[in-house]
């Protein structure tokens, strides 16, 4: 196949997608191109189909160091590990983009893979691995509904700014990346991912609207290249229905299965449930010995429990737990549970509880960051983590997954714009989540926990924040109803899943998938709607237990006193070979990080210690004035005078003539080595030297012979 290239202009850059036999062996790949940011996208699917219940879909997203022009990786191996987390954050976000377009029988293994080849510090890859995935299964024979359409939308000083370059991001109050599909000819979103600096739900909208005409652009560029170069798509049959054996599973369901799902506990609802299946299981294998009918039974029970579940909602506006349909669950909040961290938080909704601890460092412990995209600090970090008891069951307990670390960061981008700048709040921040219950939405309930702990523990965040979970039943006729505070079955079965986390004032962070195509402009002006009017409700409810961040730190978080010097001074703190400051960190524990400004910031357990320390720091790089006196220490007798150390690595010279108001003959006759006595600046020259006296202190030493 010879090389084709496509160009289409887009945010006033041209974007390039060549089609390559590079990797020929692969069901389909393409190369995107975006300014000098470029990457590989390929997808395989298996020879072979299997049963696994859900879609056997991987998303890889692939960092390679070269693209960024950087040797990095542990010195012992130099080169590319174990993903990094933005590498991981990427792989999901183009996941939950092309997973709903996947047909509901395919039972084959299928892999998408984006490597990128080359960045230029200003295009971010992540747009470019979700374009370039929606390229190559759009031309391969992998059955897809797609392609769909992404970008990036910033907003500067009110503008909204189409796939804005890192620097515009980092001025840019609101980076939103969408994806969406057509459908007779109008866009559909099916993907949000989004962090915001409060930003009111009436903005989002109108971003929204600023974007789909973008979308629909790069979807119709993608159509003219699949009608040139597509294959033929897996021809996936539906497998036959058994309509008889359909007709005795509802006989022997009856209403079991409705019953079962309705309760308001989840363990009993999962038992039932499980209980009822398992019957049905054995009824049909003993009724059809050995004919493989068991597996279409159990199938045929799953879809069972969708179809009441969206009947119920949609006819109805029932819920398994018997709530309404914008009613939350029972919240109730706690703080300060646990007696020696430094913050703590609790936050109930239901059965899902999230507990939240705060620790407090030195600025010298900030997370070190290095990455083909990323290199610096991180000094306020959130963590999840969800054991296996939190959803009742034993599992190995394993180091962070995909969503482990994926529900912590959309936490972190909730509260990141609440945070204290480091002037204001020189600490180091670092909230972990620990899942104690699961029931539906326990990242949203973390922004909540996560909150209360930060106000615990008396960080001076700008508000606290609160999330939520906005699902979502609908039709094939396009009928809908928005549920509030999604939860087991809801989440599971449902066609949506809108977390939206912020203030009183407006949104920090968003996450959308969908199991549909994806949604109208009208059923996400709703979910926002419903999504406001539920946070401020929480945020009610966890202001009756701590209004405002406390007024004190815990007395057992660190003490960090602040001290600016000269900045010419710093070598004199820090001494040859670094041999004065460690003595400082030594004889008082505290840690010490010098900032090139001479800013100075001193942490400690004990205030007393840091204090000491100050003091310490404070006599090195004193500025010695005319005209002060000081007790110095006689170090080194000279034939013309005597110097003396009046602070500790600050000497001066006391001339021989200014000893004693007579003529001294010998310096030894008047001081030696070791004597403290008092002397008086009178002079510094332009070279910094210092000149002292003796006898202009009303003071002598008597005459040794």
């Amino acid at each position: 196949m010879a090389n084709q290239k496509f160009k289409l202009e887009i945010g006033g850059r041209d974007l390039e997608i060549e089609i390559r036999n590079l990797a020929e062996q692969a069901s389909g790949s393409c190369l995107v191109r975006y300014g000098d940011t470029l990457i590989l996208a390929t997808c395989v699917i298996s020879r072979e189909g299997r049963e696994m219940g859900f879609l056997p879909l991987t998303v890889d997203y692939e960092e390679r160091y070269y693209a960024a022009g950087k040797i990095l990786g542990s010195r012992y191996i130099r080169r590319e590990s174990r993903p990094s987390d933005e590498a991981i954050l990427t792989s999901r976000l183009i996941d939950r983009a092309i997973r709903p377009l996947f047909p509901e029988e395919l039972s084959r293994e299928i892999q998408v893979v984006i490597t990128c080849l080359s960045w230029d510090r200003e295009n971010d890859p992540d747009l470019l691995g979700l374009l370039g995935a929606s390229q190559a299964l759009s031309i391969s024979e992998i059955p897809w509904s797609g392609p769909i359409g992404g970008l990036r939308i910033g907003r500067i000083e009110g503008k909204f700014i189409l796939n804005p370059v890192y620097e515009q991001r980092e001025e840019s109050d609101l980076d939103l990346v969408l994806a969406g599909v057509k459908k007779n000819d109008q866009i559909l979103i099916n993907m949000i991912e989004a962090e915001a600096e409060e930003i009111p739900e009436e903005i989002i909208l109108k971003a929204v609207q600023f974007a789909k005409p973008e979308i629909k652009k790069i979807i119709d560029f993608q159509e003219e290249i699949l009608k040139k170069i597509g294959k033929e798509k897996i021809p996936i049959e539906a497998p036959p229905r058994d309509l008889e054996l359909e007709k005795e599973i509802e006989e022997f369901l009856g209403d079991r299965l409705e019953k079962a799902l309705y309760r308001n506990d989840k363990l009993d609802r999962m038992e039932e449930v499980n209980n009822l299946k398992e019957e049905l299981a054995y009824f049909v294998e003993g009724k059809y010995p050995g004919m493989g009918k068991t597996k279409y039974a159990k199938n045929f029970f799953e879809k069972k429990i969708k179809k009441i579940v969206h009947e119920n909602i949609l006819k109805a506006g029932m819920r398994p737990d018997g709530r309404g349909l914008d009613e939350l669950r029972e919240i109730h909040c706690e703080v300060g549970l646990l007696p020696r961290t430094h913050g703590s938080g609790l936050f109930c909704r239901g059965q899902t509880k999230t507990l939240s601890i705060l620790t407090l460092g030195a600025p010298e412990d900030v997370r070190l960051l290095e990455g083909m995209e990323i290199m610096g600090k991180k000094r306020f970090m959130h963590h999840y983590n969800f054991p296996p008891y939190s959803t009742g069951e034993v599992k190995p307990i394993k180091g962070p997954g995909r969503r482990e670390i994926g529900h912590g960061m959309l936490v972190e981008k909730a509260l990141l714009p609440l945070i204290p700048s480091f002037d204001e709040f020189p600490y180091t921040m670092r909230v972990v989540s620990e899942i104690l219950s699961s029931n539906g939405s326990t990242s949203m309930a973390s922004v909540s926990s996560a909150s209360l702990a930060l106000m615990d523990a008396g960080v001076k965040i700008k508000a606290p924040a609160a999330g939520i979970a906005i699902g979502l039943m609908q039709d094939q006729e396009g009928n809908y109803k928005t549920l509030v505070d999604i939860q087991g079955p809801e989440d599971h079965h449902g066609d949506m899943d809108f977390k939206i986390a912020g203030t009183r004032i407006g949104i920090t962070a968003m996450q959308m998938d969908v199991k549909i195509e994806g949604i109208t402009e009208e059923i996400l002006k709703e979910a926002l709607k419903e999504g406001k009017k539920s946070r401020l409700k929480i945020l009610d409810l966890m202001e009756k237990v701590i209004k405002e961040p406390r007024s004190q730190l815990s007395p057992f978080a660190p003490r960090i006193l602040t001290l600016q010097i000269n900045p010419e001074k710093i070598r004199e703190v820090i001494g040859p070979g670094g041999k004065v400051i460690n003595e400082i960190i030594e004889e008082t524990g505290v840690a010490i990080d010098i900032q090139p400004s001479g800013l100075i910031y001193i942490t400690s357990e004990k205030e007393e210690a840091a204090k000491k320390a100050v003091a310490w720091i404070k006599n090195i790089t004193r500025e010695v004035k005319v005209g002060e006196t000081f007790q110095g220490k006689v170090v080194r007798i000279l034939n013309f005078g005597a110097m003396v150390e009046i602070l500790p690595g600050i000497q001066g010279l006391i001339h021989i003539s200014q000893l004693a108001p007579y003529r001294v003959k010998r310096v030894e006759d008047i001081v030696r080595i070791g004597e403290i006595i008092p002397v008086k600046v009178i002079s510094i020259d332009e070279q910094g030297r210092i000149n002292l006296s003796l006898k202009k202190t009303k003071f002598q030493l008597k005459k040794r012979f």
